[in-house]
């Protein structure tokens, strides 16, 4: 929020909409000042787990770098991004597609921090409202929808591992 305000002083980021169009019924202009809203929530919640997911990436493919079978590609003169792409990256892409899955919840829980501090009238704040007022309820079927998206997340991460690696395989 500092470096927008600080970088971009006419942008008003906070809420979803403009003050002239927060009661106006939907329509292109309203749409497009939507848009000027989101962009921040969006790159917050977007960069939010990349650093982790690209140190994942990168121990794996260290790894898979030393391996024998990559240095006897580049002994018989396989051109280095040939080597590279055509095995190691691939396997070591193999974690990172496990741990997506678990990207779900987490988008749910930023989305919970973005919402309060830029203001935004999504689930994060009802959900902060519901704790503090006692509301188990409607608390615990947050919670509920989170642990749902952790299984379907987990899911989507299963079938596009049995997508990508040929080597793993459901009977």
């Amino acid at each position: 929020m500092y470096l927008s305000f600080t970088y971009f002083p006419d942008a008003d980021i906070g809420g979803l909409f403009s003050r002239e169009f927060q009661r106006a019924a939907w329509n292109w202009p309203k749409f497009i000042d939507l848009l000027h809203h989101l962009w921040v929530p969006i790159l917050v919640l977007g960069t939010a787990g990349t650093a982790g997911l690209i140190r994942i990436v990168r121990a794996n493919l260290i790894d898979e770098l030393k391996k024998p079978y990559v240095v006897m590609a580049r002994s018989k003169g396989l051109s280095e991004v040939r080597t590279v792409l055509k095995y190691p990256v691939r396997i070591a892409l193999n974690p990172f597609f496990s741990t997506v899955g678990w990207i779900l919840p987490s988008l749910l829980a930023g989305e919970t921090l973005v919402a309060i501090v830029l203001g935004l009238p999504t689930a994060g704040p009802v959900l902060l409202e519901a704790v503090r007022n006692a509301d188990m309820q409607l608390a615990g079927s947050y919670i509920m929808l989170s642990s749902t998206l952790v299984v379907i997340g987990t899911l989507i991460s299963d079938i596009i591992l049995v997508i990508v690696d040929p080597r793993i395989r459901y009977n």
